[in-house]
């Protein structure tokens, strides 16, 4: 089942809607919807927020996710079991009641992890959506990592570019051979590091041609290195 999918069978389920009444609304056939929740047909994010609303659910979350953020992150229908699902309608105060991406949220506690977007001087500008386990993102603890957003193109031939987003993992030990976050005077600062011998570093970047600097080990301070890259396509 597709995750959208999965997101328009629970909240008509929850509302005890038939699909012909979801379709009847949506102005579509009985048969797109069940295709839609049987995964079988592939929906745009649009349409299915206007089936959503059509159905009364709003897309105003407190944490400013909208509902097709919270679906394309988590397969909703493994993550939500059937105590949760009824948690939901409960809170949201019944069939009539509408339910906002916040109540989804509350019920997917554990299962989803709001992730701070920081630029170079570490001010948040936003945020994204990663499922946890067991608490942890990429093996560390959820409240430790972090989104760097890339603040110019000078590691584009390490397929960064501004405004690219960096998924970084504390850590102050330097890794041979991988993008680091750095700390400097002018904020922080990727760099491809290589280490040499003598206790040296090589930090590299690579736009229009590749620059490097050799700095001491002991003059560099790691925040963090990168396991994740996500760029606009």
């Amino acid at each position: 089942m597709s995750r959208l999918g999965d997101l328009l069978r629970l909240e008509r389920t929850r509302r005890k809607m038939s699909a012909k009444q979801v379709a009847k609304l949506a102005g579509v056939s009985e048969k797109y919807i069940l295709d839609v929740e049987g995964g079988t047909r592939i929906i745009a994010d649009d349409h299915a927020r206007r089936i959503l609303s059509k159905m009364g659910m709003t897309q105003q979350t407190d944490a400013m996710f909208t509902l097709d953020d919270i679906a394309t992150t988590v397969d909703l229908q493994s993550a939500i079991s059937p105590k949760r699902v009824e948690k939901v309608k409960k809170a949201a105060g019944g069939q009539d009641s509408k339910a906002d991406g916040s109540i989804w949220l509350d019920a997917l506690k554990g299962v989803l992890q709001r992730v701070p977007v920081y630029n170079a001087v570490m001010q948040e500008v936003g945020s994204r959506l990663l499922p946890v386990t067991q608490g942890k993102i990429e093996g560390v603890n959820a409240d430790k990592v972090y989104y760097f957003k890339a603040p110019d193109n000078r590691l584009h031939g390490y397929r960064v570019q501004q405004g690219d987003l960096v998924l970084v993992v504390p850590s102050q030990t330097v890794e041979d051979g991988r993008l680091m976050l750095v700390d400097s005077e002018a904020g922080k600062q990727l760099y491809m590091v290589k280490v040499l011998p003598r206790y040296q570093l090589l930090l590299q970047t690579y736009d229009q041609q590749s620059d490097s600097q050799v700095r001491e080990m002991a003059d560099v301070r790691i925040v963090g290195k990168a396991v994740r890259l996500e760029a606009e396509l």
